[in-house]
Parts: C-alpha cells; sequence; structure tokens
C-alpha cells in the first residue's frame, strides 16, 4: 500500500472547484496591455459560468457544458465562433465531453453546422450508443434535436481568423518552413469540474489548426488524448498540438499516473509534461477527486483560470 504522503487524496464532498483553458501556444510578451485584460476578462467571466453552477450546487457535467458554451461564443478563443480556418478556407469543429462519475463519453468532430458542439458531443453521450460521430453522421443527428442551435459556417469566421489563415497559407505557397504562429496556433478551449457530491466531468472543443488538411482531427474529440474524467482519479483537458497528445494518450496517461503510480496530481502533471510530451507540445488542465488543480504547459503560454476546493483563483496567461 502506498504511504499517504504519495497516496491520492480522498475525495471531499460538499466543495468544488472548477478549471478552463482558453488553449497553449499564446505568447504574452507579444500581447499588448489591453490584449491581455481582454484574454483575462474574457477567462473570467467564462469561469464565472460554471463557478455559478457548481456553487448552487449543479453538477460538474453540466458546468462544463455551459462553460464551454461560453468559451465556444468567445472570439479570442479557438473553438466555435473565432474557430481556426482549414485549408478549404472552412470551419470544422470538434468536441467531447465525459461523465467522471460513470465514465460515459461522446464527441463530435468536423461538425460544420452546430453553434455550440460541446453540447451535440453531450447528446452522443446520452442518447446514442455511440462515443464518436464524426461529419455528416454527426450533422444528422443534430438534425433530430431543433433545441441545437444551428448556423452557417461563415458564422464561425472572424477577422483575426482569416488573417492568420491567409498568412499561413502565402507562407506555404512561398514554401517557407511551416510553423504555427499566433495564439490560435495551438488553441483549443476546455473545461474540468469537481461538483458538491464529489463528481467529476471534463470537456474539450476546437476549430483545430490553423490551414488544416480537410477531415485533419487532433486529440479534443479522443477520449483518453485530450479528454478524460473519473470519479476518484482526475479530470483533464488538453490543449496543444493534438497529434502529440494522441500519441501519448495523455489524458489517459495523466490518470493512469494517478492511479498506478499514485502520483500527486502536481508531480502527474509534471510528469506528463516533461518526460511524456515532447517541448512545446501544449498544455493541461486538471482536477483530482479532492479538488487540486494543475494548470500545465511546455509551450511559451496557455490562457487559464481556476479556483480550486479551497478557494484560491488562478488567472493567467504565461508561467506566471
Amino acid at each position: 500500500m502506498p504511504d499517504s504522503a504519495t497516496a491520492t487524496p480522498p475525495p471531499v464532498t460538499g466543495k468544488y472547484a472548477i478549471a478552463i483553458h482558453g488553449g497553449a501556444g499564446i505568447e504574452p510578451a507579444k500581447l499588448s496591455a489591453n490584449e491581455k485584460a481582454a484574454y483575462e476578462k474574457a477567462l473570467v467571466d467564462c469561469l464565472a459560468v460554471g463557478e455559478k453552477i457548481l456553487a448552487n450546487g449543479g453538477t460538474a457535467l453540466d458546468a462544463v457544458e455551459q462553460t464551454i458554451h461560453a468559451l465556444e461564443d468567445e472570439p479570442l478563443f479557438n473553438a466555435g465562433r473565432g474557430a481556426v480556418f482549414n485549408s478549404a478556407g472552412k470551419h470544422e469543429l470538434d468536441a467531447s465531453i465525459m461523465d467522471g462519475s460513470t465514465r460515459a463519453c461522446g464527441a463530435v468532430a468536423s461538425v460544420t453546422t452546430v453553434r455550440h458542439p460541446i453540447s451535440l458531443a453531450r447528446l452522443v453521450m446520452t442518447d446514442t450508443k455511440q462515443v464518436l460521430l464524426i461529419a455528416e453522421g454527426a450533422e444528422k443527428l443534430a438534425d433530430s434535436y431543433p433545441r441545437l442551435e444551428r448556423v452557417s459556417n461563415d458564422w464561425f469566421s472572424t477577422p483575426a481568423r482569416r488573417a492568420e489563415w491567409e498568412a499561413k497559407q502565402a507562407k506555404e505557397r512561398a514554401k517557407e518552413p511551416a510553423k504555427d504562429t499566433g495564439p490560435a496556433s495551438k488553441g483549443t478551449v476546455g473545461c474540468v469540474a469537481l461538483d458538491k457530491a464529489g463528481h467529476l466531468a471534463a470537456g474539450t472543443s476546437t476549430g483545430g489548426m490553423t490551414n488544416k488538411p480537410l477531415g485533419r482531427v487532433g486529440d479534443s474529440p479522443i477520449i483518453g488524448a485530450g479528454t478524460y474524467a473519473e470519479d476518484g482519479v482526475c479530470a483533464v483537458s488538453c490543449t496543444g498540438t493534438g497529434e502529440e497528445f494522441i500519441r501519448a494518450s495523455a489524458a489517459f496517461h495523466l490518470a493512469a499516473l494517478i492511479r498506478y503510480k499514485k502520483l500527486p496530481l502536481a508531480d502527474a502533471a509534471e510528469e506528463l509534461l516533461t518526460k511524456i510530451l515532447p517541448a512545446d507540445a501544449g498544455g493541461i488542465i486538471s482536477l483530482d477527486a479532492a479538488g487540486n488543480v494543475a494548470l500545465r504547459h511546455n509551450t511559451s503560454g496557455m490562457s487559464r483560470a481556476s479556483v480550486d476546493a479551497a478557494g484560491k483563483r488562478v488567472v493567467a496567461l504565461g508561467d506566471n
């Protein structure tokens, strides 16, 4: 048996915790004071959505879904409105959600007309026998739910994302070395939550990578790679270069370090980001059963915010 210093802390009830991210790859040093303030305000506002639900006794799953709604509607982040363009000049959106109390999960990929892909992912989880639906299949499922808001594909567009895409295409035409730049280069949004009943949940949503090949899918809709939640262990949402997180089964890898190696959350997050994932891959947000928070990245920055079970609050973009 592990000793008390390394044992997973016991679950808590009657308290809540929540953490969000708006993507890794952001470079705080290149942002103006006004730009930093805008990111921080967006994080605070989105975090407040889920915190209110949890404070009022709501479920972790509802907090995750509604918080990601807010993140998907914030044009600063690469999900929903503000999603990046693919190589064809369109938007293909991915999302996943997982209930830690049952390990039920649902995901969608290459969605093009659903305003809130995270809600469609939840319907895959609750209303079908599948885990992942893509493209036309996911859109067909959405047709069955009039309450799901639908939008034209260009609704997701913003001038900033179009400029990023045009710059990326210009570099490729000039055959310059490929390099992801800009705050959306490794962008994703995510939320993890612990409710007062002691249940965990996690969700992730993204527009993918700027100028991605048509049909490219990263880690965000892959359970165990970009999203994972298990009561008594942890909830995690990842952001970064999706292919690296898929290769590492990153989200489940973090849970395995806690469950099998008996590492505390902070140590498990450190090991994942420094020993398992390559440098500049991205970052994670995570909660354990006791409401401890680990926000970790190996990129230049990661926009993030949290409140743990002890009430400690964090809003940050860089290493601070």
